[in-house]
């Protein structure tokens, strides 16, 4: 059977986004499953992510965060669970700031402490 050069580019579109459809899904299923090692090395077993990597991520999602001074922002995590202390300069940068912890993958959920921070030396 002869096919011509676009029927032969649309039959090999076809099998590349098969392939990599199937590759996430499996990828994605490994990933969502807790596995015994990490269990036992004191992993949260919903997140499967530790609390140091939670920390760092939340911290990335801050820098990519429009409007939000996070110069002030203490992170914590433990077990999902991250914990938002300090001072941000707006009133809206406190959601702002929750808003970015939540969209870590592994994040269970988010205690958000923050205040915002009074301007100083503004007296008479």
């Amino acid at each position: 059977m002869k096919t011509n050069g676009k029927s032969q580019i649309a039959r090999a579109l076809v099998l590349v986004a098969i392939s990599s459809c199937t590759g996430y899904a499996c990828a994605q299923t490994a990933a969502s499953a807790p596995d015994e090692a990490s269990a036992q090395e004191g992993a949260p077993a919903q997140s499967g992510r530790s609390d140091s990597a939670l920390v760092r991520d939340v911290r990335r999602a801050f820098t990519r965060t429009t409007g939000l001074n996070f110069a002030n922002v203490h992170v914590t995590a433990h077990e999902g669970v991250v914990s938002l202390t300090g001072s941000v300069p707006h009133q809206s940068q406190i959601a702002r700031a929750g808003d970015a912890a939540r969209s870590v993958r592994g994040v269970t959920s988010v205690s958000n402490h923050l205040t915002v921070r009074t301007a100083r030396g503004s007296g008479p």
